[in-house]
């Protein structure tokens, strides 16, 4: 006899006979309140109609805004002028100061859609990918170091940073982006480039030489779950792994269900990018060298081979007793949560015993022997074919994963009740499902999450994007907590256009493109930013949008202004990091710092300085580059006196400078009125006006009497990089401090 989930069966002794009695069992107490299963986040997205006061001819947008601005007795700001919206279009979708050709161009245009056509052209720039995939890059906590005290490279972390880049440029769906990152090869393993997108979760800092790999490995874990909870669906989840979340609809087993998704996840550090014909080329040049130099390199084994059992013999040493029991176990004999500790003992490994570590422990007479017996394999060094390129991400130790247990208080050895991947309960209580991709050593589970992250129904994933390009665009956003949606975070100031929006992006193909399109041809997005008191004292910060939020520029389109009004910008797309020189007396970080060689490399944009994570880029950092050990949805934006003596004294923003006067006098000529003329059109987009011409002239006479005679006294002089023989040097040094003066002024440093 079968009975339903909600009943129970009873036993009775009536007359000697045993009767089976059915009842009804108690209902299951639910564990959300009314409130919670109302709370507007997990509310099906539902497109508004458009406010009843807009005009059939309204911005959609400006309908939304409009209607709120006007309960409070006030209505938009009049037009920006044009140098203001090129300029502001400029960083918001490239993160540079417009061209004087660019600006010239459009203030030529009179055109109804001659501010769309800017737009466009933006759009379609290369570095359009630069500018928001930096801002992907915050929520992806990407770095190139492992972080904690050894702080090791992660060489190959740059093409996650470079996929990111060319996926905005591309304009990839943000369903397909969100997929590959989360999934990229289970669902398409035969594409490089999806794979290398799993390096988001990859990002994760490591302390890679911990023994006590039943912890390191929960980090791990710990770490994903959060930022995924996090990056897409706006939620705190890491405040669930010790207990029910205390304000949100998150259960703990909530935090371990999302959690055992990434289960049988391990790291790839060695994803090749060539085509399977290409690396089978490489393989059979690769077997040409290694028969060549054979008899070369097994007396280099020979050398290097008791060192490497000397420090497998110590680390073995180190590690608990049941590491150690599980490292001598036969592989078949492992479970999946063994073949993990194995895996990541044999990665340490391999770190610490590759022939560059070994090498550095020989001494002496083995010491010479073997730089002998490496020139002697090097002197076939032209037969080697080189290292295949390689990208990151992760992968699943095949079709079996570890079982997921709730932890009690989050430790890793007091584990509970077990529990099967699944999404938050309040929007779907039953394990997710999920199968082994065909023809793949992977349990599937990235896969499901992916599709489930991405279901046109899913409310969380479209309102979460949406906000945090607006929050881009106006410097807050809809919701003023980018990645915290939940009842500790901020209410939506316009609940209804946010839906409005969300609905459009999901309707219109996820394209983010279309949605910066649609944002910033509002009126909304095109007023000025003239303060007004009666507006102030309706709306006390400017929550409803009656102005354009003025916004000091983020570190990294400082840094890049500079190199470009300067003509220094290296405007290459992609590749390899640069490490541009660090200040004087800052040491070398733990890790290295080797500068690059290049003459322009320093000079490439911001995006491609090398992250190191324990000692980012002094310059980035002081305007709060965010730490990259945790997701960041917003970035904090202080106004600090280092801040002011690293713009003002470091040598970088000096050279800077002497490179912006160079350009001025080879392009202005000898007058310092066209000079004056120049620098202004190029560093704000406008002419001086009377006022500043004056200024600016009479600066440049004062200054170069003060200079002359310093110089007489002795002093050096910072001088233009381009001096023609009749320009005195005073006057080029003046030059270079008016320049000086520019580069460090509010306007170049904030957009209106």
């Amino acid at each position: 006899m079968k009975f339903s989930a909600h009943r129970m069966l009873m036993v009775l002794c009536v007359c000697g006979l045993v009767l089976p009695v059915v009842v009804a069992a108690p209902p299951t107490k639910d564990p959300f309140t009314k409130s919670q299963r109302e709370y507007w986040v997990f509310q099906d997205v539902v497109r508004p109609e458009l406010p009843s006061s807009s005009s059939q001819s309204a911005h959609p947008i400006d309908a939304f805004v409009a209607h709120r601005l006007a309960d409070k007795g006030i209505a938009l700001s009049p037009r920006a002028d044009k140098v203001t919206l090129i300029r502001r279009a400029s960083f918001d979708l490239i993160g540079l100061p417009p061209t004087p050709a660019e600006t010239k161009a459009f203030l030529e245009d009179d055109s109804p859609d001659a501010f769309a056509k800017v737009v466009d052209r933006l759009l379609e720039s290369p570095h359009y990918g630069e500018r928001w995939g930096r801002h992907w890059l915050d929520l992806a906590r990407y770095a190139e170091s492992e972080g904690f005290k050894a702080d090791e490279t992660r060489p190959n972390a740059w093409r996650y940073r470079d996929y990111v880049i060319k996926a905005f440029n591309d304009d990839k769906p943000y369903d397909r982006f969100v997929q590959e990152q989360i999934a990229g090869d289970e669902l398409w393993p035969d594409d490089p480039w999806a794979r290398i997108a799993t390096t988001f979760n990859r990002n994760y800092p490591d302390e890679t030489n911990a023994a006590n790999l039943w912890l390191r490995r929960q980090e791990i874990l710990q770490d994903m779950t959060d930022t995924v909870g996090a990056a897409f669906m706006g939620l705190t989840y890491g405040c669930a792994k010790c207990h029910d979340h205390k304000f949100d609809p998150i259960l703990q087993a909530d935090y371990y269900r999302l959690q055992a998704f990434f289960a049988n996840s391990k790291a790839n550090d060695e994803v090749a990018i060539w085509r399977d014909e290409q690396i089978a080329d490489h393989e059979e040049k690769l077997a040409v060298w290694e028969e060549t130099t054979l008899e070369t390199r097994e007396q280099i084994e020979a050398m290097l081979g008791p060192k490497r059992k000397q420090v497998l013999d110590e680390q073995f040493a180190r590690y608990p007793q049941g590491i150690q029991e599980i490292l001598l176990k036969p592989e078949e004999a492992r479970t999946a949560f063994e073949r993990q500790m194995q895996q990541k003992y044999a990665w340490q490994m391999e770190y610490m015993t590759n022939e560059k570590a070994l090498a550095g422990k020989l001494k002496d007479e083995e010491k010479e022997r073997y730089e002998t017996l490496v020139a002697e394999r090097d002197k076939f060094a032209h037969l080697h074919p080189g290292e295949i390129p390689i990208g990151t991400g992760i992968y699943d130790l095949g079709t079996e994963a570890p079982p997921t247990h709730i932890l009690t208080v989050a430790n890793y050895d007091k584990p509970t009740k077990e529990v099967q991947p699944g999404f938050p309960s309040i929007l779907d209580p039953e394990p997710a499902k999920y199968a082994p991709p065909d023809g793949l050593s992977s349990t599937g589970r990235r896969a499901a999450l992916a599709k489930w992250l991405t279901d046109p129904g899913n409310p969380l994933t479209p309102r979460v994007m949406v906000n945090r390009i607006w929050h881009h665009h106006f410097g807050k956003g809809i919701v003023t907590t980018p990645s915290d949606f939940g009842l500790m975070g901020e209410r939506p100031t316009h609940p209804e256009l946010l839906d409005w929006l969300s609905d459009e992006f999901v309707s219109g193909g996820w394209s983010m493109k279309n949605l910066h399109r649609l944002i910033m041809t509002s009126e909304t997005y095109q007023q000025n930013s003239a303060f007004s008191e009666a507006a102030n004292k309706a709306d006390p910060f400017n929550r409803l949008l009656w102005r354009y939020p003025p916004q000091r520029l983020e570190a990294e389109v400082i840094r890049d202004s500079a190199l470009r009004v300067s003509g220094l910008l290296n405007p290459a797309v992609g590749g390899p990091s640069v490490f541009p020189p660090l200040p004087r007396g800052m040491a070398e970080p733990r890790g290295g710092w080797q500068v690059s060689e290049a003459a322009a490399g320093p000079q490439r944009r911001s995006v491609y300085v090398f992250v190191r994570r324990n000692a980012r880029y002094p310059m980035l950092e002081a305007f709060d580059m965010p730490d990259t050990h945790e997701t960041c949805a917003r970035r904090d934006t202080t106004m600090t006196a280092p801040q002011a003596l690293i713009h003002l004294n470091s040598d970088q923003t000096v050279e800077w400078a002497r490179a912006f006067a160079g350009r001025l006098i080879e392009t202005a000529g000898p007058g310092r009125s066209e000079q004056l003329d120049l620098a202004y059109e190029i560093a704000y987009s406008r002419p001086a006006d009377r006022a500043e011409k004056d200024a600016g002239l009479a600066f440049l006479d004062t200054q170069a009497g003060v200079i002359a005679k310093r110089h007489a006294a002795g002093e050096k002089l910072a001088l233009p990089t381009m001096m023609p023989p009749e320009l005195e040097p005073a006057q080029g040094a003046a030059l270079v401090d008016l320049c000086h003066s520019i580069l460090n002024s509010n306007e170049f440093v904030f957009r209106y």
